[in-house]
């Protein structure tokens, strides 16, 4: 007996995931409309409600949230028997999407991968510490590369490097002229700050508030880059990470001696999809890297 197609348990199930009907056509690559009726079919040939309606988003009923446990499983099936048949055909073919809060730290990883995996297609999505963990948990990406560790039972979680943070300022600004600096020099100074939700400014903050001093900010910007470009053309001061750091003729580091504040970078997936071909060698790439990182150089022997 078909109870249901897998047309319409597939609309119930991205719909889910993503909680809006129009997140789950673009998800499925499918017009709303479509999406829209296969659930009212669900709902009116069961008797059910499914879903119930928020503004433009859709929230589960309690028992949509029963179905949608099952249906999450199903298609996760379906994801891993993919994965796995791509991996036997030949050596580890398929498509691999990564979700990162920026370039510096993923693009490492990935030009050694492509090295090593030269026929999987790879794919990058930019987008904020919060973005990149919703990203994984709904099967949009795969693997993400952010800024701290994730505590959910549900999310495998690699820790990958520290990052110090430092201060930039315009070569014009009447700070540079200073050899030496505290953190209490940076009293009432404007700052270009990244948006709510950036860990590099929350941990900022945070030192701030230890350190007992106060900063101004009428600009926030969404990227580093932004924050870069805000603070060159004189707009205040920026921080951001050593390692994200571009050398540039309008810039300086302010040299703050107690700038004792960093971020780790962390790399996460799925516990339950670990054994997936294209992320396990990901995280092996991940690992190479992380003990590349602490051999010794040759000056250093």
């Amino acid at each position: 007996m078909d109870i249901s197609s897998s047309a319409e348990l597939k609309a119930f199930d991205a719909a889910a995931r993503t909680g809006s009907m129009s997140a789950a056509a673009r998800l499925l690559g499918i017009r709303q409309p479509t999406i829209s009726a296969h659930i009212a079919g669900l709902e009116k040939r069961f008797g059910v409600e499914l879903f119930v309606r928020r503004g433009r988003g859709v929230e589960l009923t309690a028992f949509g949230q029963a179905l949608h446990e099952i249906s999450n499983r199903i298609y996760h099936a379906e994801q891993q028997a993919a994965l796995l048949l791509l991996s036997a055909r030949s050596q580890y073919e398929g498509h691999l999407k990564i979700a990162a809060v920026g370039p510096y730290n993923v693009l490492p990883m990935v030009k050694r991968y492509r090295t090593l995996f030269p026929r999987i297609r790879l794919a990058i999505n930019v987008g904020d510490s919060r973005q990149i963990v919703d990203s994984i948990l709904d099967h949009r990406d795969d693997v993400g590369v952010m800024l701290h560790a994730v505590d959910d039972q549900r999310v495998h979680c690699i820790p990958y490097r520290q990052q110090p943070l430092i201060v930039i300022a315009s070569s014009s600004h009447p700070l540079v002229s200073h050899k030496t600096m505290t953190l209490s020099d940076l009293e009432g100074q404007e700052f270009v700050m990244r948006e709510q939700g950036s860990q590099t400014r929350s941990i900022f903050e945070s030192g701030l508030a230890v350190a007992g001093v106060q900063v101004r900010s009428s600009l926030e910007v969404g990227s580093r880059e932004a924050v870069r470009e805000s603070v060159a053309q004189g707009l205040g001061l920026g921080v951001v990470a050593q390692t994200a750091f571009v050398a540039d003729s309008r810039l300086v580091v302010l040299p703050i001696r107690d700038m004792a504040l960093s971020t780790h970078v962390h790399v996460i997936c799925l516990v339950e999809r670990l054994s997936a071909p294209l992320i396990s060698s990901f995280l092996g790439v991940v690992e190479d890297l992380k003990r590349l990182a602490l051999q010794p150089t040759a000056g250093q022997r």
